[in-house]
C-alpha cells in the first residue's frame, strides 16, 4: 500500500464534521483568526451556518464574548464580507450573534497560530532525525513541537 499524507486521510472526516454544522468551506474553522482578524476571532468564533433559500444566502451564527456583541454588532457587514471572499461568492447574507459568558466561550476555543515556544523547537529537532525526507522530517519535528508546547 502506498504511502499517504496524513492531510489526504483526515480531510474527509474533517469535511462530513464541518458540514455537520453547515460548513461546507473548512477554512472557515481552521483559518478563522486569518479571514476576520485576530481582534475579532478574540471575540467572536463561528458556531455553524445555516441555508437559506435559493435566492438568498445562509445565516452564519457566531458565538460572541459578552458584551463585545454590541462591537461585533457594529463590524456586522465587514464580517460578512470576510466570510463571502474566503468562500468565493455571497453564501452569508446573515449575521447571528449569540452571546455567551467566559465558560462557555472558553469551551469552543479558536484555532492558534501562535508559534512554539523555541525550547520546544529544540527539544522535538531530535526526535525527527532519523527520517530521511526533508520535507517528512520537517513536518514531522513541526507537530512535535506543537505537542511539546502544549503539555503543562
Amino acid at each position: 500500500m502506498p504511502f499517504r499524507p496524513a492531510a489526504d486521510l483526515l480531510r474527509e472526516p474533517i469535511r462530513a464534521a464541518g458540514a455537520a454544522r453547515g460548513f461546507q468551506v473548512a477554512r472557515l474553522l481552521t483559518h478563522w483568526d486569518e479571514i476576520v482578524g485576530p481582534d475579532v476571532a478574540a471575540l467572536a468564533k463561528p458556531l455553524g451556518v445555516t441555508r437559506g433559500r435559493k435566492d438568498a444566502g445562509g445565516t452564519l451564527t457566531l458565538l460572541a464574548l459578552g458584551a463585545a456583541a454590541l462591537r461585533l454588532d457594529m463590524e456586522r457587514e465587514r464580517i460578512r464580507e470576510r466570510v463571502n471572499a474566503c468562500y468565493g461568492f455571497a453564501a452569508i447574507a446573515r449575521i447571528r450573534i449569540q452571546q455567551a459568558g467566559p465558560a462557555a466561550f472558553a469551551r469552543a476555543p479558536a484555532p492558534s497560530r501562535e508559534p512554539p515556544p523555541p525550547e520546544a523547537v529544540a527539544a522535538a529537532a531530535p526526535l525527527a532525525e532519523g527520517v530521511g525526507d526533508t520535507r517528512l522530517r520537517l513536518a514531522l519535528a513541526a507537530l512535535a513541537a506543537n505537542v511539546l508546547a502544549r503539555r503543562p
